[in-house]
């Protein structure tokens, strides 16, 4: 018998789908969508209805330098911002598979303090 060795990649993945049962975004309460990768951190509103990107922010369009935790409050004050710009005050959030701490938790954190409600 051969022991299958930890995929980081497919566990995540179980985590994403065990969220996404539960978690759907409309138009008045879209999803809040994040992404972490190694270099940036990607977040996005969307209406899970209509299937379309209501707003978008990353470190990429920010041009940061670095991708941590002070990027990722940078994002979530801008996502929240253009949140406002799109007329939503309350989103649900989707973690995408990745724990609830660092870069996940400090955009959370800081979308929250800037006006989004979840």
């Amino acid at each position: 018998m051969t022991v299958k060795a930890f995929d980081r990649r497919s566990a995540r993945g179980r985590r994403h789908r065990r969220v996404r049962v539960h978690v759907a975004g409309t138009a008045q309460r879209p999803r809040l969508a994040v992404f972490r990768s190694l270099q940036h951190i990607y977040a996005q509103l969307i209406d899970d209805e209509s299937g379309r990107t209501l707003a978008a922010a990353s470190t990429v369009e920010l041009k940061a330098k670095s991708n941590d935790v002070g990027s990722a409050q940078k994002v979530g004050q801008a996502i929240a911002k253009k949140a406002k710009d799109a007329g939503v005050s309350a989103v649900v959030f989707d973690r995408g598979g990745f724990l609830y701490h660092g870069r996940v938790k400090a955009l959370a954190d800081a979308a929250r303090e800037a006006g989004l409600e979840f």
